[in-house]
Order: C-alpha cells, then structure tokens, then sequence
C-alpha cells in the first residue's frame, strides 16, 4: 500500500517501535521515509544485559550504514534526511537498566539512550504502573531520577504508567515529558490509553503524546480503520493542540513468541501474564492492513489529509513535533 516518498517532503519519525532489526525494516523505514526512529532495547533488562542488546545494534551500525546508524541529536535526524538514512534513537520501556543506582541515569545517556519509561505496567521503583490496583504516584526514588533525568538529557516518558504517576511526572519534571506511545481513552478505554484530562496537562507542560497503532490501543484493534484513526488524530488535535501530537506506532514485527512473553512478565512473576488484553491470544495481534510496516507511513499522509489536516499539521503529526521535541530534550540542561 506505500507509494515513493518526495525527497523534498518534511521530516519524519516514528518515535517508538519495536522490531525485530533486519534489513527488511530498514527497507521499511526508508521505503516510509522515516528519517528517526525510537527503537526499544530494554523491558526488564538489567544494566549488563541492556548493553548487550547495545552491542548488538552496534553491529547493525557497522553493516548497515548506508541505511541506518545511532542518532544522539536532532542534528542526527536532520543528517538521517542528507544521506538517505534513518537515524536510530535507544530507549527503555522500563527503568530496569539502571537498576537501584541512580548513577546509571548518567551512563545510559552516555551509551545513547533518549528515552526511559518510569515503568511498565507494573510498580517499578520509580512510579506506578496502570496495571496495578492502587496508584502511589512519583516515589522518592523516582523524584530523584526525574531530576537526573532532566539533568542529563533522557527523556522521562510515561506510556505504560498509571494517572497519578504521571501527573506527578509532569509537575516534578522541569523539561517536558514525552508519552510515546498511547491513544486517548476518551476513543478507547484501554488501560494504556489516557484521560483528556491527562492530556490536556501534557500539552500544557509542552509535552508530547506519540498515537499508538498498536492493535491492543485501538477503537475495534486489527479491524480499526485508517479512518477512524485519523479522526481520533483530529479530534486530539482539536483537544490539546496539533503541536503536542505525533506517532509511535508501537510497531511490533518479527518478534518471536519469546520477546512478547519478556514484555509481559519479565522476572516478576512465574506465570505467563500477556496483558494488554491478549490473554486469550498469546501472539502479538495482526497490525490493521493500512500500517503493515513503517512502509504504510505514506498511508498515515493520506489519512490525515482526508479528515482534514492541511500540508503543514500532516508535516507536524508525523515529524516536525517530535524533531522539535528532541531539540529540546536530549541536551543536558
């Protein structure tokens, strides 16, 4: 369903995925026209085990460097679009890798991450997840991390925490936080998806919301059509501002069986626990068929602009917001 990209469109990114690395989502990225892409290298890996996942996609870097290669700043991005290239940004959906040491906030932004979940689903050291019953919000650790955090240039992102948690986040932090990757409740009452209240918090602080086409996060999963999620990207926009919206797609392709349950249920419990509503259907869902891939952000540019997006808010959703973002965000203060 992708067409050839112009090669004078505006930047664009897809700020969380979750592939499998390979040159077919390389392929895929280029084909899209994804000049960055957050990729997740961690869940619940410890520091050492984090770093291998680093080594490998130093390799990727190294084999592949006509198609991708690291990218620290938005400066990389904007070298991504010079040489045809997609620039890869690491990031945490958990804060697991820096372990009980706050020390180590320093060194994973040293080693290039950009971005770190205060928690994933569950209660973490940090925060509350929005599985667990009872919400706590920023624990004292976690007040301590924000403020490293926001020190060093890493990104705090809120995409699987619970609501107190995060509006704790925004008030603590003194950068803006990102939610990369989440869809409004008010469209889905997913547990991952959040409040119009939360929202408008988010926007208010300068913070940006990445839309999730994760089929788990939307209106009628894999049968959601382009139509209807381009509409919920509207109605958001006219919500909280289109300066506060872009994607992360939430992409997860050529994962095997294994990678969904270490999403899931890490070391915390002995049980297979699937989550995100696919306890009856332990694989990962099949994606709708307009977003196949990164490919299918052609698609996206289509839809935007049949439910009503000019040329410059389709450059902003899918790009230019998230560019903006990193200019400010991944510097230390």
């Amino acid at each position: 369903m992708s067409s050839s990209v112009p090669s004078d469109r505006p930047i664009r990114i897809d700020n969380l995925q979750f592939v499998q690395p390979g040159t077919q989502s390389f392929s895929d990225w280029q084909a899209g026209g994804l000049d960055a892409v957050h990729i997740t290298i961690a869940y619940h890996e410890l520091f050492r085990e984090m770093v291998s996942k680093v080594i490998a996609w130093n390799h990727w870097f190294e084999h592949q460097p006509k198609q991708i290669f690291h990218g620290r700043s938005a400066d990389d991005v904007h070298k991504a679009r010079a040489s045809g290239r997609t620039a890869v940004f690491f990031g945490f959906q958990n804060p697991s890798p820096i372990e009980d040491d706050i020390g180590l906030v320093e060194v994973c932004h040293a080693l290039g991450v950009r971005f770190m979940q205060l928690t994933y689903n569950n209660q973490s050291l940090l925060a509350t997840g929005c599985y667990e019953n009872q919400d706590t919000g920023l624990t004292r650790m976690g007040r301590e991390v924000v403020a490293e955090m926001n020190r060093v240039g890493l990104v705090v992102d809120m995409s699987h925490s619970a609501e107190r948690s995060t509006f704790e986040a925004i008030e603590h932090s003194v950068r803006p936080i990102a939610i990369t990757h989440a869809n409004p409740a008010a469209w889905f009452p997913a547990k991952r998806n959040k409040s119009d209240d939360l929202l408008k918090a988010l926007a208010e602080s300068s913070g940006m919301l990445g839309l999730s086409l994760y089929p788990h996060h939307l209106l009628d999963g894999t049968n959601c059509t382009l139509e209807s999620f381009c509409q919920m990207a509207a109605d958001t926009a006219e919500k909280i501002g289109v300066q506060s919206i872009g994607i992360g797609s939430d992409l997860c392709l050529g994962q095997p069986q294994s990678a969904l349950e270490w999403m899931r249920s890490g070391r915390w419990t002995k049980i297979r626990d699937f989550g995100e509503g696919s306890a009856d259907a332990p694989g990962f869902p099949d994606q709708p068929k307009w977003f196949q891939s990164g490919a299918d952000f052609n698609n996206l540019d289509n839809g935007l602009k049949a439910v009503g997006f000019n040329e410059q808010e389709r450059a902003a959703v899918l790009g230019e917001n998230w560019l903006r973002f990193y200019e400010e965000s991944f510097s230390p203060a």
